[in-house]
């Protein structure tokens, strides 16, 4: 009676794991069937919650790569690298024990000690600093070294790897590098790396932040290149899949005007002066006088200066008053203008005026002086009333021919500043010039003497050459001499050279210092109160000193123009400082010269030019080389000083002798040789002084002459 109840108990379980079965299996075919329908979607339309499988595949499969583009390189002259690509390193230590190549070898720092023991010879940490740092608190993937371990240089990287050091990596950035070091730092400027995002991918690039770096940084500046393509799991490219590339196109490079042998030896010359004279500053240039090509340009302190670096180019950055050296620009003025007398006098020392004083260097004077010695002795009193005579608007009309208060644009020069000067109350313009009350920089003052150098043309400096595509090599731009004015005659600025000699050869003049033996020299010193808020400054440490020499004197080829600013070391005068610098450097390019000039002299044989018209004869002559010189008034040559089928060389004055009425040539710059040619032609008497080339003549050029005159000519070394 009991047992019957029990089966129908047990019946009722099976019932129920039966129906319990029934359902598992449906909801497990349901589940199955959404998996395939699902799957099936997915593998159709290749999307998940709006997301394109197929991209995203790409994506994660897709490798890309930027190809740098190389950012265009600075040359100077002679095709040599002043700036030029690099990279630079980050050295760093895998520290995860997790990390090991395919074949089970470590890539983590493996033995500390000797990693930290072989790293301090590179890096400037100790072993024990470097074996701290490998062993960080808490856990860390990789460690680096901060500033030690950053900026290594290509070579640095190369020995640290040869040590085949487990876990040590680096990390390679773009970098500029600058193979001449200060070599005309402030020129070329600098570039720095600088991180930009585009298209969600990092590219690091150089930017140019100063000098020639920065004002053709968007040609230097190249645009990087893309490389795409598509790879497998195991990292290999997959068969018949299409590379994208976009090429990497280079910046344009940058040819200077900068002869690297004159840099050189000018920034050596330059460095030992600044030193020794524990200068605020220093600056000088040489510039081509013909062309206004600069050939070398410096500055202390520099962009890499240990302490106190300067982040401007101070020839065309600084302002400031020039002194003396206006004296060059006013005596042209007043001569072009026909307002110098040299012969006229003044009381020297001090001059009432405009409610003012105005006092010479040496405030008691020399006594009653001439205007020429004004110039030779640097008499602000002098030129004060050479400027009154002339009259301010007269040389205010100079001032601005000359280019002062107005902007050079040497192209690569950037941030010019204008230059200044109230000029208001006749104070105030007399004081200019001498060059106070009127601020200018220092590449106007290289643009005005040029048009001293030149014949009165007034050259624009340049520094660049020519610009080049940096992938074909084909010169996008060139730059030519440009003349920009002439703001005096031919004539007067012949007249200036002479007085700039004066300053260096005669015995008042103050530019002894600046004699170079066997050349002659046309220049003029300056000494420019420093002017501040509370008026100019006093003590001889407390002037800016300079000066500006053209050789050879009677027809330059180089200016060369050198600032010295509160030297506070005096044993050695200034004059004497700056002249270490502009001496040597002065007589190396005139040496070169020399050179060069006589190796492009050739000897050819002399035609017979007799009978012939002056005009064809002296064609003729010319085109071989030859200085020609033509005598007399009438039309046809009588004879020649050279024979026919004499050797000569190139160069050399020939005299055609056409008969009639004779002037006197200029002969300044002749040799005796050609002198007694000159003489026996136009049956002259010559009494000679001293030794070299002619200098002066005691029959002036132009005036009419008889046979049997006795002329008296000067000669003096010179090149």
């Amino acid at each position: 009676m009991n047992k019957k109840p029990q089966r129908t108990k047990n019946r009722g379980h099976r019932e129920n794991r039966g129906t319990f079965g029934k359902w598992l299996f449906l909801i497990t075919v349901g589940l199955f069937t959404l998996f395939i329908v699902r799957f099936a979607y997915i593998a159709i339309n290749k999307d998940v919650q709006h997301v394109n499988l197929r991209s995203q595949a790409e994506q994660i499969y897709t490798q890309q790569r930027i190809i740098q583009a190389r950012r265009g390189d600075i040359y100077d002259a002679d095709g040599n690298a002043l700036a030029t690509d690099t990279s630079k390193y980050t050295l760093y230590a895998v520290l995860d024990r997790t990390q090991k190549s395919s074949d089970g070898k470590p890539l983590y720092v493996k033995d500390r000690q000797k990693t930290a023991k072989i790293l301090s010879q590179y890096i400037n940490l100790k072993p024990a600093q470097i074996e701290k740092a490998l062993k960080p608190k808490g856990q860390a993937y990789q460690v680096e070294f901060g500033s030690a371990g950053s900026n290594l240089s290509a070579s640095t990287m190369q020995k640290i790897k040869k040590h085949h050091l487990p876990g040590i990596n680096f990390i390679a950035t773009p970098a500029r590098q600058y193979p001449e070091g200060e070599f005309a730092s402030q020129i070329i400027g600098m570039a720095t790396p600088k991180v930009k995002t585009k298209n969600g991918t990092d590219e690091t690039n150089l930017v140019g932040q100063l000098g020639l770096e920065g004002y053709f940084d968007k040609e230097l500046t190249g645009v990087n290149g893309l490389r795409k393509d598509k790879q497998d799991v195991y990292g290999y490219q997959i068969a018949n899949s299409k590379q994208v590339m976009r090429k990497a196109v280079n910046g344009d490079n940058i040819y200077t005007t900068l002869d690297s042998q004159t840099q050189h030896f000018l920034e050596n010359k330059i460095n030992k002066a600044y030193k020794s004279s524990n200068a605020n500053s220093m600056t000088a240039v040489v510039m081509e006088a013909k062309t206004g090509k600069i050939i070398a340009a410096t500055q202390r302190p520099t962009l890499h200066a240990e302490n106190n670096p300067v982040w401007r180019n101070m020839l065309v950055q600084d302002a400031y008053e020039p002194g003396s050296v206006m004296k060059i620009l006013t005596l042209a003025a007043a001569i072009d203008t026909g307002h110098f007398n040299p012969n006229a006098t003044f009381n020297s020392g001090t001059w009432a005026m405009g409610g003012g004083k105005i006092t010479d260097w040496s405030s008691s004077g020399w006594g009653t002086i001439s205007y020429k010695d004004a110039f030779d002795m640097s008499s602000n009193v002098g030129f004060a009333h050479v400027e009154q005579d002339m009259g301010a608007d007269t040389w205010m009309k100079y001032i601005k021919r000359f280019g002062l208060l107005k902007k050079v644009n040497v192209t690569g020069m950037g941030n010019e500043v204008n230059g200044y000067t109230t000029f208001k109350g006749a104070l105030a313009q007399a004081n200019t010039a001498f060059g106070q009350g009127i601020t200018v920089n220092a590449m106007q003052m290289m643009q005005a003497f040029s048009a001293i150098g030149n014949n009165g043309k007034m050259m624009k400096p340049y520094i660049v050459s020519r610009i080049v595509d940096g992938n074909n090599g084909k010169t996008v731009k060139k730059v030519k001499p440009e003349v920009v004015g002439h703001p005096i005659k031919a004539s007067t600025a012949k007249k200036v050279l002479g007085y700039m000699q004066g300053v260096i050869y005669d015995q008042k003049g103050l530019g002894h210092d600046y004699q170079i033996k066997g050349y002659r020299i046309a220049g003029k010193t300056a000494t420019a109160q420093i002017g501040g808020a509370h008026g100019y400054s006093t003590g001889d440490t407390n002037y800016l000193y300079s000066f500006v020499g053209m050789a050879p004197a009677k027809n330059p080829k180089y200016i060369m123009y050198v600032t010295l600013r509160q030297p506070q070391n005096l044993k050695k005068p200034a004059t004497k400082q700056i002249a270490s610098v502009f001496n040597p450097t002065m007589k190396m390019l005139l040496s070169q010269q020399k050179v060069a000039e006589k190796a492009k002299r050739k000897v050819i044989t002399m035609p017979n030019v007799i009978g012939e018209t002056t005009q064809k004869a002296n064609s003729q002559l010319s085109k071989k080389g030859m200085q020609v010189v033509v005598v007399g008034s009438k039309g046809k040559v009588k004879q020649q000083s050279a024979e026919p089928n004499q050797q000569v060389l190139t160069d050399q004055h020939v005299i055609l002798d056409a008969g009639g009425e004779y002037r006197m040539p200029d002969i300044s710059g002749w040799s005796s040789a050609d002198v007694q040619q000159l003489a026996k032609i136009l049956k002259l008497n010559v009494k000679e002084n001293g030794t070299g080339y002619v200098t002066q003549q005691s029959i002036s050029p132009n005036t009419p002459i008889k046979r049997g005159t006795t002329l008296t000519v000067q000669y003096e070394a010179k090149n």
